[in-house]
């Protein structure tokens, strides 16, 4: 069976000045239908640039991002407009949530643009808001919400559409330690019961003991990577801070 994802000899490079910054340097990995990964780094390490080449977001220098067997690099700008509007589910740190329409509607939109029938809209809403806990803030504006409350309608809008993968940036990133918390359970019933495939960046640890594999970034490459296994979470988050201690970090999260 195909990987969901497969990254091939990825590269991404910056000319600035007559200088060349390598920020993703030869990166190849793959991920696995219903796999939960994080990827961390230090800032400036690539991993954002690497979500962001995966995400269609920027375009890569070299290398190739299969996605469902589909090479994205070779994509026309509309082939690549609708494989995204497809395939992918996106989670931002800011919610992205539009703040005329309610938490409801918000959902609604991703399944209209896909070109979903109305009389099947309301039934996806509501199986993925029972999901992810949120039927009793469908009906409230983003302004009503906290933002735990937000990121949860955002994710229910990234998975509403059943894409092939779910790409989260800092998802913890704008919220306090109970609301990212809560989230992290709702990522994890995602991938758990509904075999989401997620692909997460993150500075955080706490957030990423919840994934099952991390995948370290340093100077543009794979530096390391840690598989959750059998292991409990807090045994986890203490591999993955040694990990962190030894590249210099100075994540701080207490468990």
């Amino acid at each position: 069976m195909n990987p969901v994802l497969k990254v091939e000899n990825l590269q991404k490079f910056y000319k600035t000045k007559g200088a060349v910054t390598k920020a993703v340097n030869h990166i190849s990995f793959e991920v696995e239908q219903g796999e939960y990964i994080g990827i961390m780094g230090a800032s400036g390490s690539g991993k954002t640039t690497l979500l962001n080449c995966i995400s269609t977001i920027d375009k890569a220098t070299a290398g190739q991002i299969l996605i469902q067997g589909q090479n994205i690099t070779a994509l026309s700008e509309n082939k690549l407009a609708r494989f995204r509007r497809e395939q992918l589910g996106f989670i931002f740190q800011d919610f992205n949530l539009l703040d005329t329409l309610t938490g409801r509607d918000n959902i609604a939109l991703a399944l209209a643009i896909n070109g979903v029938k109305p009389g099947q809209i309301s039934r996806l809403i509501e199986q993925v808001a029972d999901d992810l806990e949120i039927k009793a803030i469908l009906d409230k504006y983003p302004y009503e919400m906290s933002g735990g409350q937000q990121q949860r309608v955002a994710c229910a809008r990234a998975i509403v559409t059943k894409p092939s993968l779910i790409l989260a940036d800092e998802p913890t990133g704008a919220l306090d330690s109970k609301s990212a918390g809560m989230l992290m359970e709702s990522l994890s019933i995602l991938n758990e019961r509904k075999k989401a495939t997620i692909l997460m960046v993150t500075h955080d640890a706490f957030t990423a003991s919840h994934c099952k594999r991390i995948l370290f970034i340093k100077d543009g490459q794979i530096f390391n990577e840690l598989v959750r296994g059998e292991k409990s979470r807090k045994k986890f988050f203490d591999e993955i801070m040694q990990v962190i201690s030894f590249l210099g970090g100075d994540n701080n999260y207490a468990f």
